[in-house]
């Protein structure tokens, strides 16, 4: 599996030097929806991930936020997210990712992730059986098992009834943790609990571009992702993440 680690790596970096290289200048905006944004750099960005996974793997398909590439019934399926964090970008607030996960077939045969932060150069990845790591170095999800000890984030989403859902679930959580927060990206979230540094992620709309590579690092990392599918957005998914210690199953419920 080592050649596709190494593509997807390969893939994550080259869409993270673009983005270093346009961060603090104008923008082209596509679109300026409610709640988000959407850059015309997205498309290039995931224009270039395709781009270096086909040259290597011409069969294979490409499923990303910014729409489909590849052969239409390959059976590796690339998840991309070009930008996880795009409002974070366009604002100047450097927390944003670049998130790419294998999969074989249509199902849950995921193969590997791998989330490239560009401005702190931090790459974590993970193989299937395999041991998560950050920057080449192994990682694991913090041990911290009291909701007093844990550092939450929670994300919401954009339209008025996701976000209600989520406010609900933040006001049931926010009394019991150390501290919560709201940092805009999904994918860097779950690379977070899988190294440590946070605890638990909580989102009630979400698309699986987001959260393909994150959640094979934040289970290889010892925790544990509950997904089920949005009861609010068809076609998305509600997502609990957390280090594996904190009583958080069945969250979702």
């Amino acid at each position: 599996m080592t050649g596709y680690s190494d593509i997807a790596k390969k893939a994550a970096r080259a869409a993270g030097q673009l983005l270093r290289e346009h961060y603090g200048g104008a923008q082209k905006v596509d679109a300026f929806e409610d709640h988000d944004i959407k850059l015309h750099l997205d498309v290039r960005c995931q224009e270039l991930i395709a781009g270096i996974i086909l040259e290597s793997f011409p069969e294979h398909t490409i499923l990303g936020e910014e729409g489909n590439a590849g052969g239409e019934s390959g059976e590796f399926q690339w998840v991309v997210d070009p930008i996880d964090g795009t409002v974070n970008y366009f604002y100047g607030i450097p927390h944003f990712c670049v998130s790419i996960a294998l999969r074989r077939g249509s199902g849950e045969d995921w193969m590997l992730g791998v989330i490239y932060d560009p401005m702190m150069d931090e790459l974590w990845a993970v193989e299937a059986g395999g041991k998560p790591t950050l920057n080449g170095a192994p990682i694991q999800a913090s041990k911290r098992g009291e909701m007093a000890q844990a550092v939450v984030t929670v994300g919401f989403s954009k339209t008025k009834a996701s976000m209600a859902a989520g406010f609900e679930r933040y006001r049931q959580i926010v009394g019991q943790v150390r501290k919560s927060r709201m940092m805009g990206s999904a994918a860097l979230a779950m690379a977070y609990i899988a190294c440590g540094r946070l605890d638990a992620y909580i989102e009630e709309v979400i698309s699986l571009w987001d959260i393909a590579a994150g959640r094979m690092l934040v289970e290889a990392a010892g925790g544990s992702v509950e997904l089920v599918a949005s009861p609010i957005d068809p076609g998305k998914l509600s997502i609990c993440a957390w280090n594996g210690k904190l009583p958080l199953h069945g969250t979702l419920a």
